[in-house]
């Protein structure tokens, strides 16, 4: 889960703006039938640390500056259409969610004993530009959807976040 979607997600089911609906949110899914939820802020805290380490390395190599993120696709995709002379200043690190995803399939399969490729990764974004970074960037990512189609998602098996308990979210190697 992108941490946008903890607080916009609540909207659909008429819960004060702003309120952080993540551990309910959580319950849903694992009401849905997902086996493990995981924050994706944890796959954002790699992506800083990977970015940084790129960066200091550039700074050290006097390599081209400045350097921008790569966590947004539609910034990407952008600068790929109407910029392409930036293209070298992006940072080489996946987003967040591609971080995520990765390490699910990677270190999280191997601790767990699971055949990576019976994995199947679904990133709940607010936005659907991740959908085609899942499609054309990043191969870990199995499925994206969006804040808006997981609340009809959740209405649709009449699983309403207000009636649930909340719930933890499953921990790959601690929190964020």
């Amino acid at each position: 889960i992108s941490p946008a979607v903890k607080v916009s997600i609540g909207e659909a089911f008429n819960i004060p703006a702003g309120e952080n609906c993540e551990k309910k949110l959580v319950s849903g899914l694992k009401k849905l039938g997902f086996d493990y939820v995981f924050d994706t802020s944890f796959g954002a805290d790699l992506t800083i640390l990977e970015e940084v380490a790129e960066f200091a390395g550039r700074l050290k190599n006097k390599d081209k500056l400045p350097q921008f993120t790569s966590c947004c696709l539609s910034w990407v995709k952008y600068t790929e259409v109407y910029h392409p002379e930036l293209l070298e200043l992006i940072s080489s690190c996946k987003s967040p969610i591609g971080m995520q995803c990765s390490i699910i399939k990677k270190y999280f399969a191997q601790k767990k004993g699971f055949e990576p490729s019976k994995i199947v990764t679904v990133a709940i974004t607010p936005c659907t530009a991740k959908k085609m970074e899942a499609k054309e960037y990043t191969l870990n990512i199995d499925y994206v959807l969006t804040a808006s189609e997981v609340s009809l998602l959740l209405k649709e098996e009449e699983v309403y976040l207000n009636d649930l308990s909340d719930a933890e979210y499953d921990s790959i190697m601690g929190e964020s």
